[in-house]
Order: structure tokens, then C-alpha cells, then sequence
């Protein structure tokens, strides 16, 4: 080989080398732009992460909206602003027993299965009327929702019918059914309407079973709540008529047997 074919051969070789070498750093800074690209995004990605967890962290709570709410559908059978009055029994009945009650409540539950078919009997007869104030303070003590969506579905049943509101009530507080206060059974509306199922007149009902599913009357409840937090009444059951708290004989106790009871509605009823 020539002297000026190895020279030429030389200089070929580095001019491949020169221009490998540009193609790998051409690489290298495109490699590096996508790194920086993805990083980039990434972090992006994570700010909009913890923003759109931060926004929907103070986002309302659907019952937080519900109790906000202008427009309240009330359930039939009410009265009153957002239909918060709810009277169930004969009108001819001169005398109303106010019961307040929040459905997750142990006590509540005893004066129920105890005291409850007395009651019935009573608004059956045409003694009283039943003023019905429900209350969903438990809920409060851990974070739950038992209370207030067992009092939207009172509403689906009140919209039925007030027997079946009464019905619906009995079948929640009886001994099948209600849950120990620590066990939040009632959030779930399939549990809801399970109990329903117990009573002829909302077992199969689908309008009862939509509005249940729906939240319908969600709004009515956490207006009805706020009734009994403005009533100034501190616990559940509380038991009034013509404004005396009803209690057992010798306490400042809800009457929860049907002894107790009689003997202290006598007092008032006499009045």
C-alpha cells in the first residue's frame, strides 16, 4: 500500500470517528432533554397530585352539601319550613307527645322495644299525637353516617305513609335489627332496606327503595337534625308534652318500661 493510500486511509477513519462521535453526543443531549422532560412532568404531575388532593380534601362532604342545601325536598305528611314538623296520629287527638330520637341511640332502642307497641297502641287509639323530632348527634362521636342516612330513610317511609313511617321506625330500633351504638350498620342503605323489607308497606316498594338509594330526602334530614339541635333538648330519648319532660318516677330518666311510662304520661295527661 502507498505511502498516500494509508495517509488517505488514516483521515477516512478519522472522519468516521469524528462524526460517530457527533451522532453519540447528538444522542446523549437528546436522551438528556428527555429526561429533563419527564422529570418535569413528573413533578408537575405531583404538584397537580397534592393540589387536586388539597382541593378535594375541602371539597363538602356529601351530608356537609346536604345540610348547605337552599332547595329541600320534604317527604309527604310534614309541615312546617322544610317540612321539620312531623305529626303522625289521629287529628281529633287533643294531646301530642314530642319524642326525640336519634336512630343509632342504645337508650333509644330500649324505650322502643320496651315502651314502643304502648306507644302505638296509644296513637292508634287516638290518646296523642306523635311529634317526631330526629336527632344525629352520634354520629359526631365517630365520624359516622348511621344516624343521618336512617333519618333520610324515616323521610322515604314518612313519604309513604305515617303508619309506615311508625313501622319502619319499630323495625329500626327492635332487636333484630339495631346494631350495637359502635357498629355503624345504618351508613349502608342496603341494611336500610333490608329492615324495610320487614314492613308490608315499604317491602318491594320501589319509590321507597329509589329514594332511599337516592339520598332524597338527605337534605330533610340534616334540617330535621338541626331542629333538635335548636330545641335545646341534650339527649336521646326525651320524652315532652305540653312542654314537661317525661321521666321516671324519682329521676331525671327517660321512662323505659311500660310501668314507667304510664305512670309519668298520667301527670301530664291530667293537665
Amino acid at each position: 500500500m502507498s505511502k498516500r493510500n494509508s495517509q488517505a486511509n488514516k483521515a477516512a477513519a478519522r472522519e468516521r470517528l469524528r462524526e460517530e462521535r457527533e451522532r453519540q453526543a447528538k444522542k446523549d443531549k437528546a436522551r438528556r432533554q428527555v429526561v429533563v422532560a419527564v422529570s418535569a412532568v413528573a413533578a408537575l404531575a405531583v404538584v397537580g397530585g397534592i393540589s387536586f388532593a388539597i382541593v378535594q380534601s375541602n371539597k363538602p362532604s356529601a351530608w356537609e352539601a346536604a345540610a348547605d342545601a337552599k332547595n329541600v325536598t320534604a317527604p309527604k305528611n310534614t309541615e312546617g319550613t322544610d317540612g321539620t314538623t312531623v305529626v303522625v296520629g289521629k287529628p281529633e287527638a287533643k294531646k301530642t307527645l314530642e319524642l326525640y330520637e336519634d336512630s343509632r341511640c342504645p337508650v333509644c332502642a330500649t324505650f322502643e322495644q320496651g315502651v314502643g307497641a304502648t306507644v302505638a297502641k296509644d296513637v292508634a287509639d287516638g290518646k296523642y299525637k306523635i311529634k317526631y323530632i330526629g336527632a344525629t348527634f352520634i354520629d359526631n362521636s365517630d365520624q359516622g353516617e348511621g344516624s343521618k342516612n336512617a333519618l333520610s330513610a324515616l323521610g322515604a317511609a314518612l313519604n309513604v305513609s305515617g303508619d309506615a313511617f311508625l313501622k319502619y321506625k319499630e323495625a329500626l330500633y327492635s332487636t333484630e335489627f339495631h346494631p350495637e351504638e359502635s357498629q355503624d350498620k345504618f351508613a349502608k342503605d342496603s341494611y336500610l332496606l333490608e329492615i324495610a323489607d320487614s314492613v308490608p308497606a315499604l317491602k318491594g316498594n320501589a319509590e321507597f327503595k329509589k329514594n332511599v338509594e337516592d339520598g332524597t330526602f338527605d337534605a330533610w334530614a340534616m334540617k330535621m337534625s338541626k331542629a333538635f339541635d335548636e330545641s335545646g333538648v341534650k339527649g336521646t330519648p326525651t320524652l315532652k308534652m305540653d312542654g314537661k319532660t317525661l321521666t321516671a318516677e324519682g329521676s331525671e330518666n327517660p321512662p323505659l318500661t311500660v310501668d314507667q311510662f304510664n305512670a309519668a304520661l298520667a301527670k301530664v295527661m291530667k293537665g
